[in-house]
């Protein structure tokens, strides 16, 4: 299982306990909370009118006194009324009084007059000088059914002379019941939603930064260019870090070792010449041999020179990861000052340059290396293309990058060497002297193109008819 998933479900099933235990707790104690707000009131309700009652009980003008007067004026009243969202359109109290013996002598709703009430809790415990309460199911089968009594006594000075009842089913409280436990389960399920949709943008973020991590570590692993990853947390950030030291220091082992024996190959063949041309020079040999042989140490050391400098160019664009400033690279500026600094080897070759860049058109990146990888891709131009031949630098946009496109007259790029084309110090024969390069040329025009998140390939040309006419080289970089 993957670690987000195991993450999101870890964090669903804590949320879900909590908020399970939460609506059980609260919904033990929502309905007792209703009954006993509705008992206090039916205390304060049932002494209220056990006082008013006295006088009439007292008197024996129950059945047919100002009490009984004012409770039918009270049932016939409609409230009208709109408690939040539920309405009340008539009172549901039940009264009740009985004498000292606990015999009924009124009951609001008119059916148990005369009937001893002495052993139900109310009347029983307040005529002993108690709290009087009882709830009591119409129906035994159904809770909805219950029904509230609370007593209250009707002194005479310290006399008790009989008891007041006031009765409330618990039917009348039950809307209120079911409203607050309705917004409670859609506030638990408002809740759960925003609480996974947290954990799992969390989960995600998390497993995402690891994924990412992870990746990094793949691509250092197989020598790919990677940007150490942001983010993450603290934690995770230090834990990048420390790959990424982990791995400069592995690849500052292997790079310098795979240098050092690169080099040394590449060195071997122009330090023999060298020393076999000395070694020739040091005897007697006529004019013209010597001046050969003085060409060709002039020759050799200035190989090396161009291989040691074109290497340690490479090394640097290699090691670094991204580039240090961004500032634009106008590209036919750029061409044009090449053609410039090239003039006498086109010239001598009688070439033709077509630079159709438009104005305006620019690369964004570190022009120190923008510069030297467009120069590259036109010096192996101009050293592919044949005498009286045709060089032709076009620019296009592709959405937010530039695509430069050199493309020279000439043979086509054998199929052996195809696939070879960008690895370092690997060359073709110039057509025109049959030597080869240093070979890291294209290799650095690669690593510029990736360090700025840009493409370079290279391709024949063919015309109408498939057959081959010259090679074009194109390099994509993000457009200023």
């Amino acid at each position: 299982m993957r670690l987000g998933l195991k993450l999101f479900l870890g964090y669903f099933l804590i949320v879900g306990l909590g908020v399970y235990f939460s609506l059980n707790i609260f919904g033990k104690e929502l309905k007792p909370a209703f009954r006993q707000a509705t008992e206090d009131t039916l205390i304060d309700t049932a002494n209220l009118l056990a006082v008013l009652v006295r006088d009439d009980l007292l008197d024996g003008g129950i059945a047919d006194g100002r009490f009984q007067e004012r409770l039918a004026e009270y049932a016939n009243r409609a409230p009208n009324a709109r408690i939040w969202d539920i309405a009340k359109q008539a009172f549901d109290h039940r009264i009740y009084i009985t004498d000292q013996r606990g015999v009924v002598l009124f009951d609001s709703s008119g059916r148990d007059v005369g009937q001893d009430y002495s052993r139900w809790n109310d009347v029983h415990l307040t005529l002993r000088g108690q709290y009087g309460a009882r709830t009591t199911r119409d129906d035994p089968h159904d809770e909805r059914t219950s029904v509230m009594y609370v007593a209250a006594p009707v002194r005479d000075g310290e006399r008790i002379v009989g008891v007041l009842t006031v009765a409330k089913p618990g039917a009348s409280v039950q809307p209120f019941v079911d409203r607050a436990e309705a917004k409670l389960y859609r506030a638990a399920a408002v809740l759960v939603a925003v609480s996974l949709t947290v954990g799992l943008v969390f989960s995600w973020s998390l497993a995402h930064s690891i994924g990412r991590l992870a990746g990094y570590a793949r691509a250092a692993a197989d020598g790919r260019r990677a940007l150490v990853p942001k983010g993450g947390g603290p934690e995770l950030r230090a834990l990048a870090e420390a790959v990424e030291t982990m791995r400069s220091k592995l690849d500052g082992r292997d790079y310098v070792e795979r240098y050092v024996h690169t080099l040394t190959h590449e060195m071997k063949s122009p330090l023999a010449a060298i020393a076999g041309a000395a070694e020739l020079l040091q005897g007697e040999l006529p004019g013209p041999q010597r001046e050969r042989f003085a060409n060709l140490v002039a020759g050799e050391a200035e190989r090396l020179q161009q291989l040691v400098e074109r290497l340690l160019a490479l090394a640097t664009v290699e090691q670094r990861r991204e580039p240090q400033e961004r500032r634009p690279v106008e590209l036919r500026r750029t061409v044009e000052e090449w053609r410039t600094a090239r003039a006498p080897a086109i010239a001598r070759k009688d070439l033709e340059i077509d630079n159709r860049i438009a104005e305006g058109a620019a690369f964004l990146g570190e022009p120190f290396l923008l510069v030297q990888a467009i120069g590259n891709l036109l010096d192996n131009a101009l050293d592919f293309t044949p005498a009286h031949g045709t060089v032709t630098i076009e620019a296009d946009p592709a959405g937010n990058v530039w695509r430069l496109s050199v493309t020279n007259s000439g043979s086509a790029i054998p199929d052996y060497a195809r696939e070879r084309l960008f690895e370092r110090f690997y060359s073709l024969p110039r057509p025109d002297t049959g030597r080869k390069s240093t070979g890291l040329g294209l290799a650095f025009v690669r690593e510029v193109a990736q360090l700025h998140g840009g493409t370079v390939t290279v391709d024949n040309v063919p015309d109408a008819d498939g057959a081959i006419i010259g090679v074009v080289a194109r390099l994509s970089l993000p457009a200023a």
